[in-house]
């Protein structure tokens, strides 16, 4: 059986080079090392690896280096599999690392704790299959109810949204509820109110409403 093809790309030396170690007593075969993203895509254009692993944060910058080389592999080599091995949790880089399909994974260093299960998902990545920490997923599910706009809703005020969103008046809203038309005023008051859009000449407050509704139930279940 043919040994899966890595390169690996950390600026700490010690770290890469025990991978490299590891792996390549684990039935990987190891191409090569590298210390920063551009002798990473070097070494990527010549070698062309099956799989990379390379951490976010890289020299010169120690910011988003190694996400950005990775997403470069991505682009110019779509068959190759990327796993980004770091230290910190980056929500945003996880959204857009998840958004390029398969063969992709997340994993976070302090919380590699098991050399058979890491090496799973090394070829569970390598076979085209995804792996995401799940701090990482915790992170994503956090992130997501913050900047959701209805979370800060009543269930009736959402249920009064949903029926503003069907185009029926206040009117409409109280027969369907079985309530005054005075107490779906006052609840349509409050939802322009925690969705923040006050009332201005050029923008139609019950049309922005019922937009930023249905881009929430657009968004995938978690």
């Amino acid at each position: 059986m043919s040994r899966t093809r890595v390169a690996i790309a950390d600026d700490d030396v010690l770290l890469r080079e025990g991978l490299a170690s590891l792996l390549e007593r684990s039935g990987f075969a190891v191409l090569g090392t590298a210390g920063n993203a551009e002798q990473l895509l070097d070494l990527v254009r010549r070698e062309g690896p099956e799989l990379v692993i390379v951490d976010i944060r890289m020299p010169p910058g120690l910011s988003t280096e190694g996400l950005d080389a990775a997403d470069v592999i991505r682009r110019e080599h779509p068959e190759t599999a990327v796993l980004l091995l770091s230290a910190h949790v980056e929500v945003e880089h996880a959204l857009q690392l998840m958004a390029a399909g398969q063969g992709v994974g997340y994993l976070l260093k302090s919380r590699v704790t098991d050399v058979d299960e890491f090496l799973e998902s090394l070829r569970r990545v390598a076979r085209g299959g995804s792996v995401v920490d799940p701090a990482l997923v915790r992170e994503l599910v956090d992130a997501r109810r913050r900047h959701d706009p209805l979370a800060a809703l009543s269930q009736r005020e959402r249920e009064v949204l949903s029926l503003v969103a069907e185009g029926r008046s206040n009117a409409g809203v109280a027969r369907r509820l079985w309530v005054a038309e005075g107490t779906v005023e006052k609840h349509v008051r409050s939802i322009l109110t925690k969705l923040d859009l006050p009332e201005t000449d050029d923008d139609h407050r019950r049309v922005l409403a019922v937009l930023t509704y249905l881009d929430g139930v657009r968004r995938p279940a978690t």
